[in-house]
């Protein structure tokens, strides 16, 4: 079967009219509103609001800057990583964590803690703070990747999308079992399992951001010409194979930006909640696009949701700081209620 792209499908003009916002204005509100976010998350720290930036240079350039930026591309990562799901599976309700990523980089996570708790008792806390500081971010990324490997493995490819789904769910219990067994004979692995799950961006720097941004520069430029794959399945499963689409592969293709994307998100901030869900939604709202562009837009989108949260973290109970992805729960949750209520 070829491997060759098909014609996107035309967009229905009733559908057009009913998109209250056109894509490019949409975009440049999106833009707008990352660079005010930018600008706040300069501005914002423990002690309050401060645009003397010349008198912060320092504190900017150490804390501020990597944050805002890392906070940025990891949002971005995940609303990218939601919007490719959602259309491989043909279902809004997609998650870029159902299929065993989340579940394998807390695993990883669990892993490097419990390995430094032992090091830390035998060789002292030195050698366990080394391994901590060098071993978190890899051992998510590779828990995340090696969950989703897990899963197509057991689903035997991405040919079945359901059998791939029911396959996520079940290696994410698995796995989430064996983390659970390994903080009940480690439990000093709980406490930094717990910042994980819950999410955070105060550990970002310069590293993070050139990590997340290469991930970014990688994924969405390899995302948005296989757009037209999911364009296709708009169609019907039956109806994209008819236009001579290997399927099999081009899924695999499109898991395999899913995974890159998600691990590189969550290996920096950890499971950061619904905003992978969120961001395609809000997208959807306002207009309709070709899966090219709402690529696109969820991403930005994303960038902008896990960026506002992470300015309220700092600055809605200073000096305190609340976990991001505590928030990105909170409002994500009650956004889906509130759609949902509307709805019904």
């Amino acid at each position: 079967m070829s491997l060759a792209l098909p014609p996107a499908p035309p967009l229905d003009p009733q559908a057009l009219r009913l998109g209250s916002t056109p894509p490019q204005r949409l975009a440049a509100l999106l833009a707008l509103a990352a660079l005010l976010l930018v600008v706040a998350g300069l501005s914002a720290g423990a002690d309050g609001w401060s645009l003397d930036w010349a008198a912060d240079a320092d504190l900017i350039t150490a804390i501020r800057a990597p944050r805002t930026l890392g906070a940025l591309c990891a949002g971005a990562l995940l609303g990218l990583a939601g919007a490719l799901a959602q259309g491989l599976f043909r279902n809004p309700l997609a998650d870029p964590y159902l299929l065993g990523s989340a579940a394998g980089a807390g695993l990883g996570v669990v892993l490097v803690l419990a390995a430094g708790g032992l090091i830390g008792r035998e060789f002292g806390p030195a050698a366990a703070s080394a391994l901590l500081r060098l071993g978190l971010v890899g051992a998510a990324f590779a828990g995340a990747l090696g969950g989703m490997l897990l899963t197509l493995m057991l689903a035997r490819g991405a040919a079945r999308p359901m059998v791939l789904l029911l396959a996520g769910v079940v290696v994410g219990v698995l796995l989430t079992a064996v983390s659970d067994l390994i903080i009940q004979l480690e439990p000093e692995a709980l406490r930094g399992k717990q910042v994980f799950l819950l999410g955070t961006t105060s550990f970002f720097g310069w590293g993070s951001v050139a990590w997340l941004g290469a991930a970014l520069a990688i994924v969405l430029p390899l995302a948005v010409p296989l757009a037209r794959v999911l364009d296709a399945l708009v169609l019907g499963e039956a109806s994209a194979t008819s236009l001579g689409l290997a399927l099999p592969r081009l899924r695999l293709a499109l898991l395999a930006l899913v995974a890159l994307a998600t691990g590189s998100a969550v290996a920096q901030a950890g499971l950061v909640a619904f905003v992978g869900l969120v961001a395609p939604h809000l997208v959807r709202r306002r207009v309709v696009v070709r899966h090219g562009a709402l690529l696109a837009l969820s991403a930005l989108a994303g960038g902008v949701l896990l960026l506002a949260a992470d300015v309220a973290a700092r600055t809605v109970v200073a000096p305190r700081e609340l976990p991001v992805g505590l928030l990105t729960a909170v409002f994500g949750g009650a956004y889906l209620l509130a759609l949902l209520r509307r709805r019904r």
